[in-house]
């Protein structure tokens, strides 16, 4: 906030972003205000007038929720504050621009991590032994942040899609032009999808994969407290490191994308490999079982986080042949671009698939589960801690994105020179990188992590398990319930962005129709009615896919008993888990082969900005923005909120 914010026109665009990004809020925490109200009702009859339930439960549920969403208020308030700031910095140079947008970025990872301990330690504290209850906290930010990030996805993407079709392809102005109706709205989008839905999401899996182990812990060994405290203990060390990291990225005048990357990647391995030589002390001191077992179950989540977040930059930077591959395509229209990049998508699922499952029985057997099947499932959990345990700056890597991109936009509307915009196009290019990263790490954390609860649930229900034999069969159908859950939920989705965005076109192209000093630039557009619509569009779209995820769990589990509602989420959780990758990196790779193609320097094999070729990777760009920003991250939130609702529902 000490920085300059530059002059007056940055300030006042700045402003309008702010306000605009502060009414979405206000109007999204009205509707989940709504939703939570009924829930905690709900669950305050069952608790004090049927006694179905501890009496904790709806004020943990409340707690989990209020953090979730007080993170995503924060992580914006800064975001917006420092796109202008940004813009100011590049003036004086590229790591100048870096350093300011990437820490504020680093406020977002920061916050989540120090409020979900915040919350889990508080509940810990009070409650001891009851994880159950600590569970329910779990919940309740599962479902701040799948309204959070459907939402989100829903705003940004219908005006993203609005300003690219209407302005870049039928009007043929720039991206960030300010005569573009939509520009704001798409400004106030990148922060709404990108900062306050990717902080809730991941906020939500790092207290889950916490809660999870923590209760798995309790159930796999006789020293309780050690094992309730040591994944609570292994995050706090984490954000120490994440701070040192953040500290550590830096990088020079000139910089290539590869050594941007590489300035980035200093500071996440750097904080990973602190974890890793610091958890094995920790451990032996709190006198765990199995020690260097456990250790080695939390160096798996650590190399399988790396090695995803790899794998995304592979298969989604321009630097990489799959990008350009998509950006060859382009010569012969957009058909080929499309076809090219739901190939790319398919294609990237291999890694992080093989790597999970490679985690996963790493993380199993090692710590004795071929013998003790609770002590393997306890292992997963902790690898699941220690892929997050440096979230503090993994996030702080993708909530840089959608600042570099709004300073970038600040730029092009303020009429800079023209080397400031070649900085922060650095950034942003940067940033999508990072962001299709931090998409692959959300993906695959969520995947252990769903994993991880869904051991927790079978914890609680394996005094029962002897008389599941019979009903086994009911897990079949709980599986194909749980693999079209995942599709229909982003069917929802998908067709939601189409709407909003519909009306968005619509809207632009009334403006230039009706106002035709717009383009001559002698109207201001209003943009504040763009704004409206997406800001409607948004809370209306993500109620039906956000109650389905509540729904259906406790639905499935009265009609198929609890074999059915294992189907489900095992079914969902493998299918989703596959489907989020392959739209996250179809959608990035999309983003960056249009990337590639603006930066001209490769026109001759490419071609240019403005020409037939990169319209056709706009086209792709625009089928992949909900692929990587809407429906793809949020089936992250969907597998694990299933599993989160069905261990709190059996309980009750």
């Amino acid at each position: 906030m000490k920085q300059d914010e530059g002059n007056e026109t940055m300030r006042e665009i700045a402003q309008s972003v702010r306000e605009g990004a502060m009414a979405y809020l206000r109007q999204q925490y009205k509707v989940v205000g709504i939703v939570f109200a009924v829930l905690c009702l709900i669950f305050i009859f069952m608790a004090f007038v049927l006694d179905a339930q501890n009496k904790v439960v709806p004020f943990a549920f409340l707690t989990g929720g209020f953090f979730s969403g007080l993170c995503g208020f924060l992580g914006m308030k800064t975001a917006t504050n420092a796109s202008a700031r940004t813009t100011s910095a590049a003036m004086q140079g590229l790591n100048a621009a870096l350093k300011v947008s990437f820490r504020a970025g680093a406020v977002m990872g920061l916050i989540v991590v120090g409020f979900a301990l915040l919350d889990i330690t508080g509940w810990f504290l009070i409650l001891y032994y009851i994880t159950v209850i600590m569970l329910s906290f779990g919940m309740g930010a599962s479902t701040q942040a799948l309204f959070a990030r459907v939402g989100g996805g829903i705003y940004t993407k219908a005006a993203d899609v609005g300003a690219d079709l209407v302005g870049k392809v039928e009007a043929g102005i720039p991206e960030d032009d300010p005569r573009n109706p939509a520009v704001i709205a798409d400004n106030v989008g990148d922060n709404v999808g990108d900062v306050a839905g990717m902080g809730a999401d991941l906020y939500e899996s790092y207290a889950g994969s916490i809660l999870a182990t923590a209760a798995l812990g309790v159930a796999a060994i006789a020293a309780r407290d050690h094992n309730l405290s040591a994944p609570m203990i292994i995050a706090g060390i984490g954000v120490i490191l994440s701070i040192l990291g953040i500290y550590m990225v830096r990088t020079k005048e000139g910089a290539t994308m590869k050594q941007l990357m590489g300035s980035l990647n200093f500071g996440i391995n750097g904080s990973a490999v602190g974890i890793a030589v610091v958890s094995l002390p920790l451990l032996m001191y709190l006198g765990l079982p199995n020690v260097w077992q456990i250790w080695g179950a939390i160096i798996t989540g650590l190399v399988a986080g790396l090695i995803i977040g790899k794998s995304t930059e592979v298969f989604t930077s321009h630097d990489y042949s799959p990008t350009r591959a998509i950006a060859k395509q382009a010569q012969t229209g957009p058909a080929t671009v499309i076809i090219e990049g739901i190939a790319v998508g398919m294609e990237s699922t291999a890694i992080p698939v093989i790597t999970i499952a490679v985690a996963v029985a790493i993380s199993y057997y090692l710590p004795g589960g071929a013998s003790e099947p609770l002590m393997g499932l306890y292992g997963v959990g902790i690898a699941a801690v220690g892929m997050l345990a440096t979230l503090g700056i993994t996030l702080a890597t993708d909530a840089y994105g959608p600042i570099a991109d709004n300073a970038g936009g600040n730029a092009e509307m303020a009429k800079l020179d023209k080397s400031v915009r070649e900085r922060t196009d650095q950034l942003d290019a940067l940033g999508n990188t990072t962001a299709a990263t931090g998409k692959g790490f959300a993906i695959g954390s969520a995947a252990l992590t769903a994993l991880a609860l869904l051991a927790a649930y079978l914890e609680e229900i394996r005094y029962g398990l002897i008389h599941l034999a019979h009903k086994d069969t009911l897990i079949i159908p709980g599986l194909f319930m749980g693999a079209a859950m995942a599709f229909y939920f982003c069917a929802l989705t998908m067709k939601a962005v189409g709407r909003s965005a519909g009306a968005m076109v619509e809207e632009v192209r009334r403006q230039f129709r009706e106002k035709p000093g717009i383009m001559r630039g002698e109207e201001k557009p209003d943009y504040a009615r763009c704004v409206e619509i997406s800001t409607v569009g948004a809370q209306r779209e993500m109620i039906l896919p956000s109650l389905i995820a509540l729904v259906v769990p406790v639905a499935v589990g009265l009609i198929f008993d609890v074999a059915g509602v294992l189907g489900l989420l095992a079914g969902g959780l493998t299918t989703g888990f596959v489907l989020a990758i392959m739209m996250a990196n179809a959608g990035g790779a999309w983003d960056n082969a249009k990337k590639f193609i603006e930066e001209g320097k490769h026109k001759d094999e490419y071609g240019e900005k403005g020409s037939e070729q990169h319209k056709a990777t706009i086209v792709g760009d625009t089928v992949g923005d909900p692929f990587k920003d809407t429906s793809g991250p949020s089936l992250n939130i969907l597998i694990k909120l299933m599993s989160m609702v069905s261990s709190c529902s059996l309980v009750s």
